[in-house]
């Protein structure tokens, strides 16, 4: 079995008394449900310090004009009294960031990015760039402030810095295609990074174990995005593919033709390929997925579908 690709840069790990600074890199967030997530990370122990834009008011949807929200994001990479970094929401804005970004301030303050859907395009710039380990994972106003919308076990098994521990069907993985595979686990919000092909910010994907997850994107809409991933050639080297939770994408009579357009997509793909990880856009409990560690899809005939961490996602 091949083993895992390039050695990605850990932050360091996120425990109870951690700082996270709280930023709006795309749209503006509703001040209540900030609110409501910030009582409700700083009930789980954790200090937050907010973005001087976090609270956003435009223009249009944005959070503030590309140079507000860089100034932010930047800033909390630069404040040593920062431990993590962690969004409000997405919405759209991310990638208009994207060539000011400063990959040395970056990488000389290594932090955990905390973000999804939108933000997906960041986390490929930190992977490209600078090869920072990122969190595909709950945000403040999104996950934090709903009632149960944290699944607290990834969470803590991620950034509290556990060694080895797995996602499975109690998570929602079933299998679409067997087999086993090892890789480093990549990926985000597939409308995003497919919008980011034929630029200087495309996803490289090569030696992955692929997520890919989204919001309101019918069957045909995977099949043709799965057919431009395809098409650029950034399947060629992809060893698994897990695709999210789909109940944010069609209705339940909607699944057995959205599974069989992901399959026709990925007609000639020889991995591995798993459905229903509830992580991202998703109705209950958000899962959180470290992005550039290794790990392993089990999808084995007689095995219960299981994707394993197979290090630490932070330095501890």
């Amino acid at each position: 079995m091949s083993s895992p690709g390039r050695a990605f840069l850990k932050p360091r790990a996120l425990r109870s008394g951690a700082t996270l600074g709280v930023v709006s890199p795309a749209s503006t967030p509703k001040r209540e449900l900030v609110e409501r997530g910030l009582a409700e990370l700083e009930a789980a122990g954790y200090r937050t310090k907010l973005g001087k834009y976090a609270f956003g008011g435009g223009p249009l949807y944005y959070a503030g004009t590309v140079a507000e929200r860089l100034e932010d994001l930047h800033a909390a990479f630069a404040d040593d009294a920062v431990d993590g970094i962690i969004c409000t929401r997405g919405g759209w804005g991310s990638a208009e960031l994207l060539p000011y970004l400063d990959a040395e301030l970056i990488q000389s303050n290594p932090k955990a990015f905390i973000g999804y859907s939108d933000h997906s395009s960041l986390h490929s710039w930190f992977q490209n760039e600078v090869n920072l380990t990122t969190f595909y994972a709950p945000m403040v106003a999104a996950d934090f402030a709903r009632e149960n919308g944290v699944d607290r076990a990834s969470w803590r098994n991620t950034f509290e810095g556990e060694r080895e521990w797995s996602l499975d069907a109690k998570d929602g993985l079933r299998v679409l295609q067997e087999g086993v595979a090892e890789g480093n686990l990549l990926g985000g919000c597939i409308s995003i990074l497919a919008a980011g092909l034929g630029t200087p910010f495309a996803p490289q994907l090569s030696g992955s174990i692929l997520f890919l997850e989204d919001i309101g994107t019918k069957p045909y809409q995977w099949d043709r995005m799965l057919l431009h991933l395809r098409y650029s050639g950034r399947l060629e080297d992809v060893r698994g593919i897990i695709f999210g939770d789909m109940a944010q994408c069609v209705e339940p009579d909607e699944e057995d033709l959205l599974e069989r357009a992901i399959l026709h997509g990925l007609r000639d793909f020889p991995g591995p390929v798993a459905i229903g990880l509830h992580c991202g856009h998703v109705n209950g409990a958000n899962r959180t997925l470290p992005l550039g560690v290794p790990v392993r899809l089990d999808l084995s005939e007689d095995k219960n579908p299981r994707l394993s961490f197979l290090e630490a996602a932070v330095s501890v």
